[in-house]
């Protein structure tokens, strides 16, 4: 009560810490004047000036008024678009990395320039990350005129970029990307052989937009770089075929975890069948032996029972694939991990891809934590502001609109089932496309979506649906939606990255209309009455009440349906939002309480009767929040995992870089020689033992496994008063003679030699151990049971294998070089990477996304495409399809080396 009356008299923190920055918003407009009236020349001289500044000591802060005027002049001059005072707010907030709150519509990507520009000036790098490609290069292109008239660099990642043109793309002052190439390209650098061979510079700055859909939506899933495995296609159709057979009281599902286990009949059953099939080995499902098939088992349950067709993934060309739970779009060529994505290959029939094996993971948390400064902008974060500040350090500041907001946000209503809510819904768009008014349905699945644009044709309504089958058109549709009696139906508004104009929009019109006109003047002619059109449409669609949003049911998350309702009421254009629900959705089925289902059942609804009430809203609030705590608690769990591998992957990674960064590593490989040794010698002849204890063939055999020497241990032990120190110190001492004469005159050869091998070694270990830790994160939650905390229980075992891991990494590099014998003319040049399978998983749920299937084959072919082109031969477009039996994507890049999606190259003749 009392706090209330503070907030009234006082206003929130959030509204005093706004109301600071407008005194800096005031010496930014007093900048103006004297901005305005540079030339040209004068103002893009203003840059240079800048630098000059912070050369001589001066801070971003003191600059950043005369700055900002600077960037709102070159915009009116460019774009012909003025930065209003709260977009400047919204700059200071993304200048000091903190997030800006938004609403839709009110210029976030304009914003931007303003703190990128500012940071840009160091010279050290700003990242704009975006949610898709489309977003990167449209951004790149549109507000690069901004920073190209102030005399900055701007670049673009895209995929299907060579590697100097990534690396270029790096090195501009500003790089506009997605987060998923980002975070690849970072895992690729720490894959590569050569210093010069990386893309990435040292982090510097990094504004996330749609930061909440990239840093908690996305960031449940690691982003992994794999390679092939064993086919299994046989074992996944026997498995699948057997637990088709399934009766329902053979197992036990969760669907808020999307969990399902066998019970005690169902195991018993499973073990039948699976001996009858001859996949099992002895009769116990759970023997050792047997671990792989229930793997393979748990999966196949997973993939019939739980993912469902139409709603988690579509098949299309005989291929699965993935819908992203978000966004509503196909996530075409990623998938699924852990066997999962080729059990559902097995449940529909198709072509059943190969698994992969982890060479490179990180999560999202831990790789946008690596800049020193990171900040975003998003229309809805302040629902989940404690975790971006637990996780990021980021706080939340919500900017005050430009114009108030007209929008009416209507009572959600509640009818019984799903077919007297779609019935309603219907019946209201129809009762707008009458009137003119543009509707706007939001759906959460592809199912729903197709199942009202049944309602809607029986409605006579006409409309265009937006998911994830027609995802190709998805800006144009999303860019007209507010023209006059528009009604379009869209999985998912989340990071569309459109804007719904009132009347329509003119840059897509002229794209749609104008692309095969190329007299200027007829161009000239009907761009004019293009906008005359839309001016005119624009006031009937004004006074029909503006954009009408209809929410099919509410979302999990709190987020996703202000992301829909801000699609609305855009810079103070009126408009309507309403949400329908019944107890058929499954929010309301799977994560509603108990109360709420029985007094609903007990008021007796009548059939196409509808209620509403804030009891309701309520309701429906407290089961979202409880959804969004369980995902925070999934993806603090995720961090928490990674964390311990965040460790030991800097180490790794660090190692790498000092390896390639050498000139010599004699030092290295002589005291991993010594370590060896010292290890080999230690557990042959343990310190403070007798003579008489030690394992003298032991030792006499791992010496000549290893090091490729017979030390005359038997003459040593004639001596008296020998000691294990002593062995130690003679076997060393033979090894590095063997060395010295092995390397002879050829040592600038051998250094090459020997980073190679390090490298090489280091990486095959790291792979390895990443497999292992895998492995042990998702059995570990098995301690539990004995009182003990998974999460210390992984650290303490993770360390041990960490250990494990460099004792083997320093004996095996030492035993390759001990026994190798090369000659070589001149050092070894290390190939570019290939291009390996990418993928963005979900360890927890399974639900993932992995990369262009065909990937695997290509890499194959790699060899012989690395040999063409280092002796400066590609393959040439045009002479045929050489790759034509590798089953290669049609969207991978290919393997001759172009540069050019396969489709576009050799793929275009096949």
């Amino acid at each position: 009560m009392i706090g209330a009356i503070a907030k009234r008299i006082f206003g929130s923190s959030n509204d005093r810490y706004v109301k600071k920055m407008e005194k800096v918003v005031q010496q930014i407009n007093a900048f103006e004047p004297s901005i305005a009236a540079l030339t040209d020349e004068e103002l893009q001289a203003q840059t240079d000036k800048f630098r000059r500044f912070l050369t001589e000591g001066k801070s971003l802060d003191d600059i950043m008024p005369e700055a900002f005027a600077t960037v709102r002049e070159a915009s009116v001059r460019t774009l012909g678009m003025r930065h209003f005072d709260v977009q400047m707010i919204g700059g200071m907030v993304l200048h000091r990395g903190e997030i800006a709150e938004m609403r839709t519509g009110e210029g976030k990507t304009l914003v931007a320039t303003l703190a990128v520009y500012l940071n840009a000036l160091e010279g050290k790098g700003v990242h704009v990350v975006t949610v898709n490609d489309y977003l990167a290069r449209r951004d790149a292109e549109w507000m690069g005129q901004i920073y190209k008239f102030l005399g900055l660099t701007v670049g673009v990642i895209v995929p299907n970029l060579s590697e100097p043109e990534r690396r270029d793309a790096y090195y501009s002052d500003i790089t506009y990307a997605t987060n998923n190439e980002l975070g690849f390209d970072y895992l690729r650098d720490n894959m590569k052989h050569e210093r010069d061979q990386m893309v990435h510079r040292p982090f510097n700055h990094a504004i996330v937009d749609e930061v909440d859909s990239i840093l908690i939506d996305e960031a449940r899933t690691p982003l992994i770089i794999s390679g092939p495995t064993d086919d299994k296609s046989d074992l996944y159709i026997s498995v699948d075929a057997i637990v088709k057979q399934l009766a329902e009281e053979h197992y036990e599902k969760d669907e808020k975890t999307k969990n399902i286990t066998l019970t005690e009949d169902g195991v018993e059953w499973a073990e039948r069948q699976l001996e009858a099939a001859g996949i099992l080995v002895g009769s116990n499902l759970y023997d050792v032996e047997n671990t792989q098939v229930v793997h393979h088992l748990d999966q196949s349950l997973k993939a019939n029972v739980m993912f469902k067709r139409d709603i988690d993934y579509i098949v299309k060309e005989d291929k699965v694939i993935i819908i992203d739970e978000f966004t509503g779009r196909m996530m075409d060529g990623r998938r699924w991990s852990n066997g999962l994505h080729q059990a559902v290959e097995a449940k529909e029939g198709v072509n059943i891809e190969p698994e992969n094996q982890t060479m490179a993971s990180i999560t999202f948390q831990n790789y946008f934590r690596m800049y020193p400064k990171l900040s975003g902008m998003t229309g809805t974060a302040a629902t989940e502001a404690a975790e971006f500040f637990d996780i990021y350090k980021m706080s939340v500041v919500t900017i005050p609109t430009n114009v108030t907001v007209m929008r009416v946000d209507e009572d959600d209503e509640f009818y019984k089932n799903t077919a007297d809510k779609f019935q309603a819904i219907a019946k209201l768009i129809a009762e707008k496309s009458k009137i003119g008014q543009p509707v706007l349905v939001g759906t959460v699945s592809i199912e729903k979506s197709e199942l009202l644009s049944d309602y809607l044709k029986q409605e006579g309504v006409e409309h265009a649906v937006l998911n994830a089958r027609f995802h190709e058109m998805e800006a144009h549709i999303v860019a007209q939606a507010g023209r006059m009696g528009a009604v379009t139906i869209a999985t998912n508004m989340a990071g569309r990255g459109t804007d719904i104009k009132l009347g329509g929009n003119l840059e897509f019109r002229i794209d749609d209309e104008l692309k095969d006109e190329a007299d200027e003047k007829v161009r000239e002619k009907t761009i004019a009455k293009m906008k005359a059109e839309i001016d005119a449409e624009r006031e009937r669609v004004l006074a029909a009440g503006g954009l009408c949003v209809i929410g099919t049911e509410r979302h999990e998350s709190r987020r996703i349906d202000n992301q829909l309702r801000g699609r609305s009421g855009r810079q103070g254009d009126p408009g309507l939002s309403k949400f329908y629900l019944c107890l058929e959705d499954d929010l309301l089925r799977i994560f509603g309480p108990d109360t709420l289902f029985s007094k609903m059942m007990n008021a007796n609804l009548a059939d196409g009767e509808a209620i509403g009430s804030r009891w309701l809203s309520k309701a429906i609030e407290t089961a979202q929040k409880k959804v969004e705590a369980r995902n925070y608690d999934i993806r603090k769990q995720v961090v928490e995992y990674d964390d311990v591998m965040n460790d030991q992957r800097k180490v790794i990674y660090e190692q790498r870089a000092d390896i390639m960064d050498a000139d010599t590593l004699d030092d290295v490989v002589e005291d991993m020689r010594h370590d060896t040794v010292n290890a080999i010698v230690g557990d042959a002849c343990p310190p403070g033992s007798y003579p008489e204890q030690w394992n003298i063939e032991a030792l006499r055999q791992r010496s000549f496994e290893v090091l490729g020497i017979d030390p005359p241990i038997d003459n040593w032990l004639s001596e008296d008063g020998l000691e294990p120190q002593d062995i130690e110190e003679r076997v060393a001492a033979l090894a590095d003679e063997k060395m010295a004469a092995k390397m002879g005159d050829d040592s600038a050869v051998w250094r090459q030699v020997e980073k190679q091998i390090m490298l090489d070694r280091l990486d095959h270990h790291w792979k390895e151990h990443l497999a292992t830790l895998d492995a042990l994160r998702q059995v570990v939650f098995l301690r539990a049971y004995a009182q003990k905390t998974p999460i210390n229980e992984y650290k303490q075992e993770a360390f041990g294998l960490f250990e494990r891991m460099l004792e083997a990494i320093r004996e095996d590099v030492t035993r390759i070089l001990m026994n190798s014998e090369l000659r070589m003319p001149e050092p070894v040049q290390m190939p570019d990477l290939p291009d390996f399978l990418t993928s963005h998983i979900d360890p927890f749920t399974g639900e993932n996304d992995a990369s262009t299937p065909g990937a695997m084959a290509m890499m194959s072919a790699l060899g012989a495409a690395e040999a063409s082109a280092a002796s400066g031969v590609l393959a040439n477009p045009g002479e045929g399809d050489p790759y034509a039996e590798l089953g290669l994507s049609r969207n991978a890049p290919c393997p001759c080396g172009s540069g050019e999606k396969y489709k576009h190259c050799h793929g275009a003749f096949a």
